[in-house]
């Protein structure tokens, strides 16, 4: 499969601007994993002038959970996120998966391309069924790869950032593009996915950070409230602090934190806060509450102006109807539906 990296950021601006689509699910607040590993990226790439497109998946909620309970409440503290970290929705479409007919209407001829066995068998699906929180797999789950790629070839990106577990459903997009172009003619592109080196933060139980477990720390927690969590953090009984992701997690996700708030080698972090799970708890609430001052109070001023939120949702996803309508046009010319 053709992959990217983050070094193929460099080129952007060189060339004709790159499409990129990306998002997330409103299945709760978003946290400082998400901010780390996908979102200060994503407003890296919209500064170097990319095409960027923002999907909030709320059709996907439902692909491992029985009802989408607070999506309202999610969706739009999704959109108030996203600008407080500097997405900026003059430059860059925030938008809707539910809200674009058009998009959602390319799973039908997209499913007719793929087999059973091979939604089956995509290893993202299987986690995702093995974590499920449904009384039972629904229809939905296994389509999910084929949403997806509705989600990538609606608007006709061409870069795709995605971690290393998604890369399936990148390539299924890929597979799918391909079978269409050779069924019925040229319409897609074959889109790239693009890895980035995110750093993976551990949650403040030493699990995977997660909305969902509690072990997070939100990009909508106040300073008190990142203090809290981060005081409650498992550590070990080792009091000599160090650098050692595979020996002791724990700490060494805390000493990451502090790094990247600061800007600083994890290691140099380490060695200047010496001994003491306390001496480093506190070295990282003031490392995280600093770096974060600025978007918690662009949040808060954008929080408190629901009615610029939505005009921001709204024309995003006007503008993501515009692109999927055209795109939804060009299949239907060929498969020859244009009745």
């Amino acid at each position: 499969m053709t992959t990217v990296t983050a070094e193929r950021d460099e080129a952007i601006g060189t060339a004709a601007p790159p499409r990129i689509l990306t998002g997330d699910r409103p299945t709760g607040p978003l946290h400082l994993g998400h901010y780390f590993g996908t979102l200060r990226n994503r407003v890296r790439l919209q500064e170097q002038g990319a095409d960027l497109l923002v999907l909030i998946a709320d059709y996907q909620v439902l692909t491992d959970r029985d009802t989408a309970e607070r999506l309202e409440e999610y969706v739009y503290g999704q959109v108030v996120d996203y600008l407080a970290i500097g997405i900026d929705p003059a430059r860059a479409t925030i938008f809707a998966h539910s809200a674009v007919p058009a998009l959602n209407q390319l799973l039908l001829p997209f499913l007719s391309l793929v087999s059973v066995p091979e939604l089956n068998r995509n290893p993202t699906v299987k986690d995702e069924i093995a974590h499920a929180r449904t009384s039972s797999v629904s229809g939905l789950m296994f389509s999910y790869p084929a949403h997806q790629a509705a989600d990538i070839l609606s608007c006709k990106a061409n870069l795709v950032p995605v971690g290393q577990d998604q890369l399936p459903h990148v390539e299924l997009t890929r597979v799918i593009a391909r079978r269409f172009n050779q069924r019925y003619g040229p319409v897609f592109g074959v889109p790239e996915a693009m890895l980035s080196e995110a750093p993976l933060l551990l949650g403040t139980d030493g699990g995977k950070m997660s909305k969902s477990r509690g072990n997070a720390i939100a990009l909508s927690d106040t300073a008190d409230q990142t203090a809290r969590r981060i005081r409650g953090a498992k550590t070990d009984l080792d009091p000599e602090i160090g650098y050692d992701p595979e020996r002791r997690p724990e700490v060494s996700n805390l000493v990451l934190l502090a790094a990247l708030c600061l800007d600083r080698d994890p290691h140099e972090v380490a060695a200047s806060i010496g001994r003491g799970a306390r001496a480093l708890k506190e070295t990282v609430i003031a490392a995280v509450n600093e770096a974060f001052a600025p978007i918690r109070a662009r949040r808060a001023e954008y929080a408190a102006d629901p009615g610029f939120v939505r005009a921001v949702l709204r024309q995003g996803t006007e503008r993501a109807n515009d692109i999927a309508t055209d795109t939804l046009t060009e299949v239907r010319s060929a498969m020859g539906m244009s009745y």
